[in-house]
């Protein structure tokens, strides 16, 4: 234990006193008050082997009732009873508990989805003094710690990694991020069933809210409606197929997904096979988005308006945070001529605005690769609404922060209704020199108006140089070094 080591007694000031986790066990008697205490969630199953030791690691420094492992309890359950008990504490004239409250902090070890499963278990809460939150990169895209300067490749799980990550978690600065809400309403089939097709169900984003009950006033007579959030990214087509393929081969054959390298290689792969990079020869155009939705944006203050998508492209990200796909920025930063003829801003991630982009296929994605490059801009929005109607395709793929299903369309004379709509804002914990903006940083706002001077627009450049086809990219859009290239393009 860590109280045995000397060379580790600045934990203390990380350790969370047992009695706040067992009710009428007694007060434990401090010499100090813990500078920095850290509630720590791991998915043991992340990473392959290394979310189980890191829990191993984090339970040998701390105290083992801070450190959860996500698949014996559900965060939700250890935070109700974390809190309910700091009330009874404080409501007893306890010193210690109002201090510890106020200065908690929660470490989150897992994917993207891990992640946002915990911010949207704090954001329900609606606790008075809701924790910051810190993300270890555990998963294959690690797009949430990346945005908030804790890297995307795995840490280290040894005692020395852990301690230098606790000592950042003391130093980092607080960051209020936009939390979105996702409603999906579908009609009640008359025969069979009305869920996503195996072998996955929703994600957990989805889940966690559980299908709107009969009293909720969202619901509707004769149609299933679902309800969730997101914090990174919604999106829909090409990327959200072969991100599927992945999640489905990963639950059939665990044993082959060991580590992050073999995971990536993985999906490198099946972006190849699941035609990504020569969508335009193989992926069917019923399945273009223009094909099968149509889409309206709203910004914060004005009225629906339909939202132009050429019939070239095959997947749409609405975006929150300045990552997605491993690390790149698919917005980029308008420069002052896109500022003022199209109303756009840099990406802030507590603006009230989504970013919404599109991709032709995998090489359009490449462009990320460049100086300045980014997606096709379609807007910026407050809210946005997706209607599916009957059509050529019968299902469509979908993905919230990483995590993807396969979405049935209508098949009688109805639709398919998404509507994502700004719910609020969270608190994450970012290192001072992180990628995400906020709009009230005065140097932000003031320094981004020099960015990009030379930006051109993806959209308007249909060509992808060579040399950008033989470097590696994020996992959407890599191409896997034994792929001879000459055979996809």
């Amino acid at each position: 234990m860590a109280e045995d080591n000397p060379h580790f007694d600045s934990l203390k000031e990380f350790k969370i006193p047992n009695y706040l986790f067992v009710p009428d066990s007694g007060c434990e008697s401090l010499t100090d008050v813990p500078n920095c205490p850290v509630l720590v969630f791991i998915n043991s199953k992340s990473g392959g082997q290394l979310g189980g030791d890191l829990l191993v690691t984090y339970r040998s420094l701390l105290n083992k009732n801070q450190v959860i492992d996500l698949l014996e309890e559900a965060p939700d359950n250890v935070l109700h009873r974390l809190y309910l008990n700091l009330e009874k504490l404080k409501n007893n004239g306890d010193k210690l508990a109002p201090i510890l409250e106020e200065r908690l902090r929660i470490i989150v070890a897992g994917g993207d989805g891990t992640a946002g499963w915990l911010l949207g278990v704090v954001s329900d809460l609606k606790l008075s003094q809701p924790p910051p939150i810190a993300t270890v990169p555990l998963g294959t895209g690690n797009n949430l710690p990346f945005s908030f300067g804790w890297g995307k490749k795995n840490p280290g799980t040894d005692p020395h990694s852990v301690k230098s990550f606790l000592d950042q978690v003391k130093k980092a600065k607080e960051m209020k991020i936009d939390s979105w809400h996702i409603l999906m309403r579908m009609r009640a089939p008359t025969q069979g069933a009305c869920e996503p097709i195996a072998p996955l169900e929703l994600p957990h984003s989805l889940h966690a809210f559980h299908r709107v009950s009969s009293t909720d006033t969202l619901n509707m007579e004769g149609y299933h409606t679902y309800r969730g959030g997101f914090w990174n990214y919604f999106s829909m087509g090409m990327d959200a197929q072969v991100s599927y393929a992945f999640h489905s081969e990963r639950k059939l054959h665990p044993e082959k997904f060991k580590n992050q390298f073999v995971n990536q290689s993985t999906y490198a792969k099946l972006g190849c096979t699941q035609g990504w990079f020569a969508a335009s020869l193989f992926h069917p155009s019923s399945r273009n988005i223009a094909q099968l939705a149509k889409i309206q944006v709203m910004k914060k203050h004005g009225n629906w308006q339909d939202l132009h998508i050429s019939h070239s492209i095959r997947s749409i990200v609405c975006l929150n945070l300045p990552s997605f796909s491993g690390g790149f920025n698919p917005w980029g930063t308008p420069n002052a001529k896109k500022r003022r003829d199209r109303d756009l801003t840099p990406p802030f991630v507590d603006d009230g605005h989504l970013e919404v982009v599109g991709f032709r296929d995998a090489w359009h994605g490449l462009v990320l690769l460049a100086r300045n490059g980014h997606g096709t801009r379609l807007a910026q929005a407050h809210r946005i609404r997706f209607e599916f109607h009957k059509g050529a395709a019968d299902h469509t793929f979908m993905r919230i922060d990483g995590e993807p299903w396969k979405q049935p369309l209508p098949v009688d004379d109805d639709n398919v209704v998404i509507e994502i709509s700004h719910l609020g804002q969270v608190k994450m914990l970012a290192t001072h020199d992180c990628r995400s903006k906020s709009i009230h940083d005065p140097l932000t706002t003031a320094t981004s108006h020099h960015d990009d001077d030379d930006d051109k627009d993806s959209g308007e450049d249909e060509s992808t140089g060579e040399e950008w086809r033989k470097f590696g990219a994020a996992d959407t859009f890599k191409v896997p070094d034994e792929v001879d290239i000459s055979h996809l393009s």
